[in-house]
């Protein structure tokens, strides 16, 4: 995860030094009062990376049977629709509303009397509905370009939940229905002819404990499990 962002951040950076360079003189100005609307619509897409933070049940630390338990990040894809609201010369609200398709797996490691190991992997696949409330902040334009930070929280409904279903034995890691994570992130607005494209990057970190509890030893190894992740998007408004 850590170098698909330092990739990201450098790629962002140069487009807006490049871009910063190459407006030193001053330009006609693309969308000239695109930036007095009091509201405005689009919509993003883009790719993100679910990963779990993990504590580990005290019972994991005397259990002789279970020697590993990691979580891996998947890459998922995102498809949102943007509402502006501008609160102040550089201030905006935003709600978007995001389809989020992502997977993540529960490696467990066991080792039975004999010293045999056992490799298990719980795939958990997640498709939620994200609803976001942000503050952005924006830089002073400057001909075709500014930055900006947002940050803010979102409350999210996973609609693939297995929370509720009988798992027939399989025993399924199951997730609760909601969460609540919090966001912060930063981007660049480029003013286009027709409309505004702007690359961002945010990080996700859930507050809430997902896991729905049974009498398994992959549920009862783990004291608290919730989201991180990360999301690159690309918005057209």
């Amino acid at each position: 995860m850590q170098k698909q962002i330092k990739y990201f951040i450098i790629l962002l950076l140069f487009i807006g030094a490049s871009n910063s360079y190459g407006q030193r003189r001053k330009k006609p100005q693309n969308l000239i009062n695109y930036d007095f609307k009091k509201l405005h619509f689009g919509f993003t897409l883009g790719i993100n990376e679910l990963n779990f933070n993990i504590k580990k049940s005290s019972n994991t630390l005397t259990n002789d049977t279970l020697l590993t338990l990691l979580s891996n990040s998947q890459k998922g894809f995102n498809l949102g629709i943007v509402s502006n609201l501008r609160i102040g010369k550089f201030t905006d609200l935003r709600f978007i509303p995001t389809l989020v398709f992502g997977e993540r797996n529960l490696n467990y490691g066991f080792i039975d009397s004999n010293g045999v190991s056992d490799e298990r992997v719980k795939r958990i696949e997640s498709t939620l509905i994200d609803f976001p409330i942000y503050i952005k902040y924006k830089s002073a334009r400057y001909n075709n370009f500014r930055t900006y930070v947002i940050g803010g929280v979102k409350y999210s409904i996973d609609v693939a939940s297995q929370d509720k279903i009988n798992d027939e034995g399989q025993e399924i890691v199951k997730l609760k229905k909601n969460d609540l994570m919090g966001e912060i992130g930063f981007g660049f607005d480029f003013y286009l002819e027709y409309f505004k494209f702007s690359p961002q990057i945010k990080l996700s970190y859930g507050i809430l404990n997902l896991l729905s509890k049974d009498e398994t030893v992959y549920t009862q190894s783990i004291n608290h499990l919730s989201t991180n992740g990360w999301m690159i998007s690309f918005t057209f408004e």
